[in-house]
């Protein structure tokens, strides 16, 4: 919560300094409340403590954590990238006249009509998730006479601690290349040799709601042995490492979330150290928070419909929402 976040002499909660009660009677309920406020002070903490401290970096902002167009226009306006997942999130990226060459388009699951919505806009990164989808993007990129540049999501094998249902880089996970196997090699052998695309490096996202530092840590020892080999075996020289996000926020009234460099400080001195020891050259690096820039920064209101009481027992509240 904010500093003007109290209860006003009208016995009403302000959120931002806005009477909520007053807020639901104007709006109706269920209602979305965010505080602008709050979301510049996160924005400003991402570039104060990362992008202005280390060199060669960029910060995006995952749009499916809250995405509507004064949304955009507030990233952009504080100097940060659009993580974006689907052609609806592209169109209202663009709709608020985002730039495109700072968005990264992301999906395990893009359609050929989403692709070419990628291609004839201008995204700044393509985000392959997959083999089908490589040869899919090759095609489009063909026909339309386009040369994107492209990321390839990585599963580097690390189990983060965190929920099952939010845990995306283990070895089985449905998103990206696994390291395990081929296909990873192959498909770095043909993007880095294809006429059609510009193979830029790799992206990996371990998972959300990460307090627990070690895996992330991990994931980029792995990832930096990954580049080495493929520098080594093939000539391909990485250019970006995109990190993700995931970074956790609390949700219980007594906790406290973790500012951003509790995370990146360490991620960061783990990666120079790595490609000291391997001999590579330090990639520029990308990280991507979302619920860290937002959660705190929003509430939802109800209107209480029915109290029910059994006596003894409990009591039941029911709101207009769920």
């Amino acid at each position: 919560m904010g500093n003007s976040d109290h209860i006003n002499e009208k016995g009403h909660f302000l959120f931002g300094g806005w009477d909520t009660v007053e807020l639901a009677g104007r709006f109706g309920t269920p209602l979305y409340v965010v505080s602008e406020e709050m979301i510049r002070e996160r924005c400003r903490s991402v570039r104060e403590t990362f992008l202005n401290r280390w060199e060669n970096v960029f910060a995006v902002y995952a749009g499916k954590a809250f995405l509507p167009l004064a949304m955009c226009r507030i990233v952009q306006s504080e100097g940060l990238g659009l993580d974006l997942v689907s052609g609806g999130e592209l169109y209202t990226a663009l709709a608020a006249g985002f730039p495109p060459e700072k968005t990264f388009f992301h999906g395990n699951s893009k359609t050929r009509e989403e692709l070419r919505f990628a291609l004839s806009s201008g995204v700044g990164r393509i985000v392959v998730d997959s083999m089908s989808e490589l040869e899919t993007l090759e095609e489009e990129a063909a026909a339309a006479g386009k040369k994107p540049a492209v990321l390839f999501r990585v599963a580097p094998g690390v189990d983060a601690h965190t929920h099952k249902y939010i845990l995306t880089g283990h070895t089985g996970s449905k998103f990206g290349f696994p390291l395990a196997g081929d296909s990873l090699n192959v498909a770095v052998r043909r993007a880095s040799a294809s006429e059609h695309m510009c193979l830029k490096g790799f992206h990996f996202h371990i998972g959300s709601q990460i307090f627990e530092n070690t895996s992330h840590v991990m994931a980029v020892g792995i990832m930096v042995r990954a580049i080495a080999g493929f520098k080594k075996e093939i000539g391909f020289v990485t250019e970006e490492l995109n990190m993700g996000g995931g970074f956790g926020v609390e949700f219980a009234p007594e906790g406290r979330t973790p500012r951003i460099d509790a995370f990146t400080d360490e991620m960061m001195h783990a990666l120079e150290e790595e490609c000291r020891t391997a001999g590579v050259a330090r990639p520029r690096v990308i990280i991507e928070p979302g619920r860290w820039i937002v959660s705190e920064a929003g509430i939802t209101l109800y209107t209480v419909q029915v109290i029910k009481k059994i006596d003894g027992i409990v009591t039941y509240a029911s709101v207009d929402g769920g």
